[in-house]
């Protein structure tokens, strides 16, 4: 299976969330997956792309042109496929394709947009595949509870928060990945029709 792992370029977090990742990565690839990823070489992001290396796994980076050209962020030398981009969305369109389920791990607003597009486009229909969230050192316990509150005052649909499942132990995670059945149906209805 190719797993996208979305998560943080910052090499300034707290080391926890790099060695968890690492870990979760060098598992992902023991287990037979490969990785799609930003192929950036620090933060979240790094630690996936050497966890899967140090797991046998192969590891394909998408990444902006303007990336290299500018040097923006570090990439990671060692992708087995490094396929590089005209902008930002082709990068996270190419990735969304390439892959057959989506992990979240920590990450900042850029690792949140991939998230929300992941789920919008499931709730429309557009994917069927499986998304988990990594919620390391309970990183994303404040997005669950306001991603309830939203369903509970009628901004989200009750069933988008059936659409993602949150893990913080890396086995479970990816036993959900790998016997991930995707639901019957097109997608959720967003609003009633009138």
């Amino acid at each position: 299976m190719k797993i996208c792992i979305f998560g943080a370029s910052s090499a300034h977090i707290d080391e926890i969330y790099i060695t968890e990742t690492e870990a979760l990565a060098e598992k992902m690839a023991r287990r037979g997956h490969s990785l799609v990823f930003g192929a950036g070489a620090t933060g979240v992001m790094g630690a996936a792309a050497r966890g899967t290396k140090r797991g046998g796994g192969y590891i394909r980076g998408f990444i902006p042109e303007f990336f290299r050209e500018e040097k923006v962020e570090k990439i990671y030398g060692g992708c087995d496929e490094l396929i590089y981009t005209a902008t930002m969305a082709e990068r996270k369109t190419r990735m969304e394709d390439e892959c057959d389920a989506f992990v979240i791990a920590p990450g900042g607003i850029g690792t949140f947009e991939e998230f929300f597009e992941v789920i919008t486009l499931k709730q429309l229909g557009r994917h069927k595949k499986a998304v988990a969230m990594f919620n390391v050192a309970g990183y994303f316990d404040t997005l669950e509870r306001f991603m309830r509150e939203m369903a509970a005052k009628n901004f989200l649909s009750r069933a988008c928060l059936g659409m993602y499942e949150y893990f913080t132990d890396a086995d479970a995670l990816l036993d959900y990945l790998e016997g991930y059945v995707p639901p019957l149906g097109q997608g959720v209805l967003l609003k009633n029709a009138e």
